[in-house]
């Protein structure tokens, strides 16, 4: 097993060389955010970046225009090795969720990595990920067959305050309703059907189901849409809502209850209703022979890691998807601002900080570090798909 200090005297002055590149990039994805579905510039400079240094790029992707697979190296011999950028920002808040450090970290990533196993049987891929706030690209690629052939994907998220490896993610779906009723003057409310009323309704019984669902169950909601003066009965109501459970398989039945529930909301008035459901994010499944390696890898770059609480599941990504595929993990790296969280102005501000271009290169580091390993050592990528095969494989549905 090459020791960890082999491993940084290879990588550490690959990516010190492109520090400058991937600083800007993060700097230039942050400067111009782009909504999910929407980041032309993003995958622009992701792709400009990496074909600069060999790699292959199919773009678009999967039948996404801001997808993109980007790859270096002999596919289908030796070691297959998955980076992925997400670079999609937040509408109103920019990119407070770091997506620009998680591109530019991804994209070091795969560059240093290629750079450093060339020469050698394998292949270094870096998938573009678009809309993973809203859509998800990473379920329609992963039931596309995108990680067919690939033995890991890793990828780096910033946190607010440590250093994390092994935490996982709750299965989550979004669901957006619709009520459609009949206007009428609020003085003769019993000549119309009031939505509202139906949507409110929906909200109490939602309220009374969730005890009825799974521990440890979510679901959180709010009316987008309800009428446009108090003296008109409002025909039209609309509301969104994310559910979320500890597995994907949990949370499948749960939407059938959820469509129950509108409907007998929509009875209570003679309302009619839809209901669109999301793209459903499985669980977030973190290999902890990968996590492992980034944390020593991390540690030799002379920052402490923790490992998550086991039971303390956080937040929900499509990475899930993958991970259900392959052994997969979703690292976080400190931007060193305590007490905050994402997706707020201090959290966009951070990542475009000294900090911020800071874990994107150490990010790139450790990330490309813990490929190396993967691809040359021999042991990894053994015991990583052992553990997939015993503890993932049994939840895939």
């Amino acid at each position: 097993m090459p020791s960890n200090h082999d491993c940084l005297s290879l990588i550490g002055p690959i990516v010190d060389r492109m520090s400058g590149e991937l600083i800007e990039l993060s700097h230039s994805i942050h400067d111009h955010p782009e909504l999910g579905l929407e980041e032309y510039k993003a995958a622009e400079w992701l792709t400009s970046f990496i074909s600069r240094h060999g790699f292959t790029i199919q773009r678009p992707y999967m039948g996404l225009e801001t997808a993109f697979r980007a790859v270096c190296g002999t596919v289908g011999k030796g070691p297959q090795i998955a980076f992925l950028a997400e670079y999609d920002a937040l509408k109103g808040l920019g990119h407070a969720c770091g997506h620009n450090i998680i591109a530019a970290s991804s994209a070091g990533a795969a560059a240093a990595l290629a750079e450093a196993l060339r020469g050698r049987e394998g292949a270094v891929y870096l998938y573009g990920t678009p809309a993973e706030e809203t859509f998800g690209s990473k379920v329609l690629m992963s039931d596309r067959g995108a990680f067919d052939g690939i033995d890991c994907a890793m990828m780096m998220h910033p946190s607010a305050e440590l250093n994390i490896v092994g935490r996982g993610g709750l299965a989550a779906v979004s669901l957006d309703v619709v009520f459609e009723g009949k206007p009428a003057h609020s003085s003769k409310p019993d000549d119309g059907i009031n939505a509202l009323t139906s949507a409110i309704g929906l909200f109490n019984a939602v309220n009374a189901q969730l005890h009825l669902w799974p521990n440890k169950s979510k679901i959180n909601g709010i009316i987008t849409e309800g009428g446009q003066a108090s003296n008109v009965i409002p025909d039209r109501a609309c509301c969104s809502f994310t559910m979320r459970a500890e597995r994907k398989d949990q949370i499948v039945p749960m939407i059938e209850d959820f469509k129950r529930l509108v409907q007998a909301s929509a009875l209570l008035t003679g309302a009619k209703s839809s209901v669109t459901v999301g793209s459903v994010m499985a669980e977030r499944h973190c290999n902890r022979v990968l996590d492992a390696a980034f944390k020593n890898a991390v540690e030799a770059l002379g920052e402490p890691v923790v490992w998550a609480d086991p039971n303390g599941m956080f937040g929900s990504s499509d990475i899930g998807n993958v991970s259900l595929l392959v052994p997969a993990i979703h690292t976080y790296l400190s931007l060193e601002i305590p007490g905050c969280v994402g997706h707020t102005p201090k959290f966009c501000q951070a990542a475009r900080s000294e900090r911020g271009d800071r874990i994107a290169v150490l990010g790139a580091k450790a990330l490309a570090m813990t490929g190396w390993q993967v691809a040359t050592d021999g042991v990894t990528l053994q015991a990583a798909r052992r553990e997939y095969e015993e503890q993932v494989l049994p939840h895939r549905c």
